[in-house]
């Protein structure tokens, strides 16, 4: 089969549809309605004569030759995407775009210095422009492999192959409480030493096992994918949680949070740069020296 243009942009709008799990969830990321997301989808069924995915009331379900078809388009549209880096850098200059993708709750941190590294990149090559999105880390890892993404910021316990990790600072965490739950008024002193397993938690969904070792889990605890989220449901009092300390602080000083005595496993959390492996076009390659320049001592 002869790969034109029509097809690439329908593996790209296939390539959307299988991230976000669905035609209803894509349709924000590619700016196209549902039926004409589905006409998409189904033309390019037709052209490759083979079945890609199952959709429906019950959800949306690769075939096993969609999935086949889905790896192969993860790899050809970041090749392209690196192909049209490196033919734009013939021409002596660098334009396009750069993606960009952050995990949430980083901007109170004082040691996030994203968006100073974004200035001097826009200092040094005007021409290309910038794509932030906030996404949550496996989104930003399968994002960085298919080509959606070209930069990936946040802490990543569950790494994919084939991507270059940078460690670029820790991030602290602590265990809290809200006002109302029932260990928020206890004194210091008879919580030293205290066993908290007894109470529900709050934690990740996409932390690693390694991490989730470290704590006994409950029937009681909830699992989410936001810090956002987390943060919620410590300030209502009804769970613990690790938080990063820095998305605390506010909430500490107002006297909605309180910090607990707890010394406890993997309380810092890696943050990492991460990249296509070398070779790397020059746009990703520059914003690369712009963010580590940044971190000199890490």
């Amino acid at each position: 089969m002869k790969i034109t243009g029509t097809e690439l942009h329908l593996l790209a709008v296939f390539n959307s549809v299988v991230r976000n799990s669905g035609i209803s969830a894509a349709q924000v990321e590619l700016g196209l309605s549902q039926p004409t997301i589905s006409n998409h989808i189904t033309a390019l069924e037709e052209r490759l004569g083979v079945k890609l995915c199952q959709r429906g009331r019950r959800g949306f379900l690769l075939t096993e030759k969609g999935r086949i078809v889905h790896e192969m388009s993860q790899s050809l549209l970041a090749t392209m995407a690196t192909h049209e880096s490196k033919l734009a850098e013939l021409r002596g200059s660098l334009v396009g775009d750069l993606k960009i993708a952050a995990v949430d709750c980083l901007v109170s941190d004082p040691d996030y210095r994203l968006p100073e590294a974004i200035r001097a990149f826009v200092d040094a090559a005007p021409a290309v422009g910038i794509e932030l999105t906030v996404e949550r880390p496996q989104d930003i890892l399968s994002g960085i492999l298919d080509g959606s993404f070209d930069v990936g910021i946040g802490g990543f316990d569950n790494l994919v192959s084939g991507l270059d990790y940078q460690t670029i600072y820790h991030e602290p965490h602590a265990l809290y409480c809200g006002r109302s739950h029932v260990l928020f008024d206890l004194p210091d002193d008879s919580l030293s030493s205290y066993d908290y397993t007894g109470y529900a938690w709050a934690h990740r969904r996409y932390w690693s096992r390694r991490r989730q070792r470290g704590w006994q889990l409950s029937e009681k605890d909830a699992f989410v994918q936001e810090i956002e989220a987390q943060l919620a449901l410590v300030l209502s009092g009804a769970f613990l949680g690790l938080l990063p300390q820095h998305a605390a602080r506010a909430h500490t000083e107002a006297g909605k949070l309180r910090r607990l005595p707890f010394s406890g496993p993997n309380l810092d959390v890696p943050m990492s740069l991460v990249t296509r492996t070398a070779p790397r076009p020059a746009t990703i390659e520059l914003f690369r020296k712009e963010i580590l320049a940044l971190y000199p001592g890490d």
